[in-house]
C-alpha cells in the first residue's frame, strides 16, 4: 500500500437482504457451520454486526450477540470476526473491532468477550493488541474441529474511554 493512499474500506449493516453475504463469508472463513440462531442473533444485534467492504467487495465481517448479565447489564459476545485471507493486514479487522469497541463505549457496555480455538495464535495475538486477556480455557468446546479446546478472551471497557 503506497503512502498517502486512502484504502477504500467501508462498513455496512447486516439486514435480511444482505445476510447471504455473511453466510458466504462464514463458509469460507470458519471451520464451523453456523445455525439459524446465529444469524437471528447477528441481525438482532443491529449496529454490532457489520460487513466490511474493500473497494466495494465484501471481504470481512463481525457478528456479535448482545447478552444480559445476571446483574441486568448488557455485555457483547463476538460470535465471529473474520477477513478473507488476501485482504488481511490492511486494517479491515481492526476497523471492524474498533467499530464494536466504540459502540460499547458509547452505550456504556463494559464487557466484551469471545471464544478462540487454542491453536489460533493469529487471532489470539490480534485480540491481545486491543487489550483482551485470556480469562479461561474450555476443554472440548468445539465438537468437530481439532484441537477442540478454546480460550475465553475478555476485555473490560472503562467508561472513561468513552468518546464524547
Amino acid at each position: 500500500m503506497g503512502l498517502g493512499r486512502e484504502v477504500a474500506i467501508s462498513l455496512d449493516g447486516v439486514r435480511d437482504k444482505n445476510v447471504m453475504q455473511l453466510k458466504k463469508l462464514n463458509t469460507v472463513l470458519f471451520p464451523i457451520r453456523y445455525n439459524e440462531k446465529y444469524y437471528v442473533d447477528a441481525l438482532a444485534s443491529g449496529e454490532f454486526t457489520k460487513l466490511a467492504y474493500f473497494s466495494d467487495i465484501c471481504v470481512g465481517a463481525i457478528a456479535c450477540r448482545l447478552e444480559k448479565t445476571e446483574g441486568g447489564s448488557v455485555r457483547v459476545y463476538i460470535m465471529t470476526l473474520g477477513v478473507l485471507a488476501p485482504y488481511r493486514g490492511l486494517g479491515i479487522g481492526t476497523r471492524l473491532l474498533n467499530h464494536v469497541l466504540d459502540l460499547c463505549s458509547k452505550q456504556n457496555i463494559s464487557e466484551i468477550y469471545l471464544h478462540v480455538q487454542t491453536n489460533n495464535e493469529d487471532a489470539i495475538n490480534f485480540y491481545k493488541k486491543f487489550g483482551f486477556d485470556i480469562t479461561d480455557t474450555i476443554p472440548n468446546y468445539y465438537t468437530n474441529i481439532t484441537p477442540p479446546d478454546c480460550y475465553v478472551l475478555r476485555k473490560f471497557i472503562s467508561q472513561s474511554q468513552a468518546k464524547k
